[in-house]
C-alpha cells in the first residue's frame, strides 16, 4: 500500500473517528448515569484517562509494527495468534456495528421520516468513497471536522454567552455513585474511541515511527479539549437533570440559551459529524478486515489491493453495514460496539506491556491503568451488551479453534518479535 498521509492527515483521520456523533449524543445518558454535573465532568475525565493510556500504548505499538491491522497485528506479533486474532475480531465485529449506529444518526438527524433509507445511502456514498483510495477520503474527512469543530464553537458561545449560570455545573441530579460514574466514562469512551483509526493505517502513512506517536496524542488531546468546552457548556445551561433527559442536547442548550435558530444548525452539524465518524469508521474496519484476510482469518479474497486500496474489504464491510444499518436498533449497536472496543483496547495494552525498553516502551502504569480501566468500562455496560459481547466473542474463538484444527494445528506462520 502506498504511503501517503503526514502527520496532518493522520491528526484529521483521529478527528473524524473521534469528533462525532458521540459529542452530540453522548453527554445525555452519561449526565443520567452520573447523576451529577461534577460526577459527570469526573467520568469525561475517567474515560479521558483510560483514551489516554489505550493511546499511548497503540502509539508505541503502531511504531514498532507500521502495518494495517492495529492491534490485531500488535496481539499477533506480540502474544501470540490467538490474542491478535481476537482483537482483530472484536475490533471488525464491534466497529461494523459502529458503522450502522453512525449510519443511523445520520439518518435520524437528516431525515428523521426516511432514517434507515438515508443511513443506507450514506454507507453505499462513503464506501464509494473509501474505494476511491485513502488521500481523498482524509480530504473530505478534513473538510467534515472543520464544520463540526465550527457547529461545535458556534453551540459553546451560545451557550456561555446565553443564560449560563456556573452554579449548574455542580448541581446534584439523582445522585452521583461510584458505579454511575464508571458507567457515565464508559458512555463517554465510546465518544473517544477512534483514535485507533490512525494506527490501522499503518501502512498508509509517512515515516510511522514519527508520524503515528504524534498524531494518536494530538488528536486525543484536541478531543478532550473539545469534549470538555462542551460538557461544561451543556452543564452550565441545562442543569444535569435537563441534560440527562435531551435527546438533542446541544440543540436544546441553544434554544435555552436564547438562540433558537441554531438549533437546525446543529441538528446539520450532528448529520455531518455522524458522516465523518461513519468514514473514517469504514476506512479502519476495511483495514482491518484486509490484515486478517492476509493471515486467511476471514476469506482471503477480501486481501486483494486495487491501485493500492483493499477495494474488496471495503466493499465487504459496506455492505455488512448497511444489512445492519437496515435491521439494527441504535441504541444495541452502540452498547455492544462498546463491548468490542474495549477488548480491542486491552489486547492492545496487554500487547504494549511485551515492549522491550530498547523499543521505547510506556511508562509500565500506562498499559496497567490501561488493562484495568478496560475491564472495569466494560463491566460497568448494561448486561445486555455485556452478554451479547461474550457471546460473539465465543463464537470468534470456536471459529478459530476451528480452523486450527482443519488446517492440521496451525494457523499462518509469522516470525516473533
Amino acid at each position: 500500500m502506498v504511503r501517503r498521509l503526514g502527520v496532518g492527515d493522520a491528526v484529521v483521520v483521529g478527528l473524524g473517528a473521534m469528533i462525532g456523533a458521540g459529542v452530540f449524543g453522548a453527554f445525555g445518558p452519561a449526565a443520567g448515569a452520573a447523576g451529577a454535573g461534577g460526577a459527570l465532568l469526573g467520568a469525561l475525565g475517567l474515560a479521558a484517562v483510560v483514551a489516554y493510556c489505550n493511546a499511548t500504548s497503540s502509539a508505541r505499538l503502531a511504531a514498532r509494527h507500521p502495518e494495517s491491522g492495529g492491534t490485531y497485528v500488535y496481539g499477533r506479533e506480540r502474544l501470540g495468534p490467538f490474542w491478535g486474532y481476537l482483537a482483530g475480531w472484536s475490533f471488525v465485529a464491534g466497529k461494523t456495528a459502529s458503522c450502522a449506529a453512525m449510519a443511523l444518526t445520520v439518518g435520524h438527524y437528516a431525515w428523521p421520516n426516511h432514517a434507515r433509507v438515508t443511513a443506507v445511502a450514506a454507507v453505499v456514498a462513503l464506501t464509494t468513497v473509501n474505494c476511491l483510495g485513502v488521500r481523498k477520503s482524509a480530504w473530505l474527512t478534513r473538510l467534515i471536522v472543520a464544520v463540526t469543530l465550527a457547529v461545535l464553537a458556534a453551540c459553546v458561545v451560545a451557550g456561555l454567552t446565553g443564560n449560563a449560570d456556573a452554579d449548574r455545573l455542580a448541581a446534584d441530579g439523582t445522585g452521583a455513585s461510584a458505579h454511575g460514574l464508571l458507567q457515565a466514562a464508559g458512555l463517554l469512551f465510546f465518544a473517544f474511541a477512534g483514535y485507533a483509526r490512525i494506527a490501522t493505517l499503518g501502512e498508509e502513512v509517512r515515516d510511522p515511527a514519527r508520524t503515528i506517536p504524534r498524531a494518536i496524542p494530538l488528536a486525543l488531546g484536541i478531543t478532550l479539549v473539545v469534549y470538555a468546552a462542551v460538557a461544561a457548556t451543556l452543564l452550565a445551561v441545562l442543569g444535569p437533570v435537563a441534560l440527562a433527559h435531551s435527546t438533542a442536547p446541544l440543540a436544546d442548550a441553544v434554544r435555552a440559551a436564547g438562540a433558537p435558530g441554531l438549533a437546525p444548525v446543529a441538528r446539520a452539524g450532528a448529520a455531518v459529524a455522524a458522516l465523518g465518524s461513519l468514514l473514517a469508521l469504514l476506512l479502519g474496519v476495511s483495514r482491518t478486515t484486509l490484515a486478517m484476510s492476509r493471515d486467511r482469518h476471514l476469506p482471503h479474497p477480501l486481501a486483494t489491493l486495487r491501485a493500492g486500496a483493499p477495494v474488496r474489504a471495503e466493499l465487504a464491510v459496506g455492505a455488512t453495514a448497511t444489512v445492519l444499518a437496515a435491521t439494527t436498533d441504535l441504541r444495541g449497536a452502540i452498547g455492544f460496539s462498546s463491548f468490542g472496543v474495549l477488548l480491542y483496547y486491552a489486547i492492545a495494552n496487554a500487547s504494549a506491556l511485551r515492549l522491550a525498553p530498547a523499543e521505547h516502551r510506556p511508562p509500565l502504569a500506562v498499559p496497567v491503568v490501561g488493562v484495568l480501566g478496560c475491564a472495569a468500562l466494560a463491566a460497568s455496560l448494561p448486561l445486555s451488551s455485556v452478554l451479547a459481547g461474550l457471546a460473539v466473542t465465543a463464537v470468534g474463538a470456536a471459529l478459530y479453534a476451528v480452523r486450527r484444527t482443519g488446517v492440521g494445528g496451525r494457523g499462518p506462520h509469522r516470525p516473533g518479535r
